[in-house]
């Protein structure tokens, strides 16, 4: 089946194009995301289709994008007169808002190219109010970094910007056979479910990103050092923040606090 698959097709590198192949984690994918028939789901890089078979069977409304002209050929073949939206597009540009025909929220699936992955995830900021939640395969180092918690060693500034929008969930490791050709690395399918009723405070998110960036930029110094054109010591301190920590060791509300006495 592989073989026959990929006999004629040209594996593009710079699409990141790595096919999920292993039958098992398609079928708990499907299986985790517990999908209803009346869902509307987006799928991103389909490929040649093989999770889309697993999620055709479980709804009526099912979109795909994908960038690549000959299996977006190969796509509308294998389907011809199914229920499927197959759009030639790519999904950076791609607007969920204009092509989401139905009143639910949608629902995002995807193994996403590993050069890309984190740039799909801020697109989809862009569209978050009318998001339920989003599955997606991701590399195993941008896993752990979306979802860790402050003070632990992959923390990060994306770790912060992902989570300050989305519960960050980590699901499951996916072994690089699983995905032809096989990548170097490992795989995490993770959840990302929007914050409707944000737990943080309402601030500018420009101001936001542009502290925690300028304290991530030298994460080894302490705040007081690397923060030190935008807040003194005593400022720091008068706002409850340690000046003797370091950028791995601020929680998001803490750098909402930063935010906002920025702001004023």
């Amino acid at each position: 089946m592989k073989n026959f698959l990929y006999k004629n097709f040209k594996i593009k590198k710079e699409l990141g194009q790595n096919f999920l192949i292993d039958y098992n984690v398609k079928n708990n994918i499907i299986n985790y995301i517990n999908l209803k028939e009346n869902d509307t789901i987006f799928e991103i890089g389909p490929g040649f289709g093989h999770l889309t078979e697993f999620l055709f069977k479980h709804v009526k409304k099912l979109s795909v994008i994908e960038i690549d002209d000959k299996l977006t050929y190969f796509l509308k073949k294998k389907f011809f007169n199914k229920r499927i939206n197959i759009f030639n597009k790519n999904v950076l540009k791609f607007n969920f808002f204009k092509y989401n025909t139905s009143n639910n929220l949608i629902r995002i699936v995807g193994n996403l190219p590993y050069n890309i992955s984190v740039p799909i995830i801020f697109h989809c900021l862009s569209f978050i109010k009318i998001i339920k939640d989003i599955h997606f395969m991701v590399q195993y180092e941008v896993g752990n970094k979306i979802s860790a918690p402050v003070n632990n060693k992959f923390y990060s500034k994306l770790s912060i910007f992902v989570q300050y929008y989305f519960l960050v969930k980590k699901i499951f490791k996916i072994d690089s056979k699983s995905f032809y050709p096989s990548p170097k690395v490992k795989s995490y399918f993770i959840k990302l479910i929007p914050r409707k009723k944000n737990i943080y405070k309402k601030i500018n998110i420009n101001n936001f990103k542009y502290i925690v960036s300028t304290a991530f930029q030298q994460r080894r110094k302490i705040l007081k050092n690397s923060l030190s054109k935008i807040f003194s010591e005593n400022t720091l301190i008068n706002l409850g923040i340690n000046p003797f920590l370091r950028a791995q060791n601020l929680t998001i509300l803490e750098y909402c606090v930063l935010t906002e006495n920025f702001s004023k």
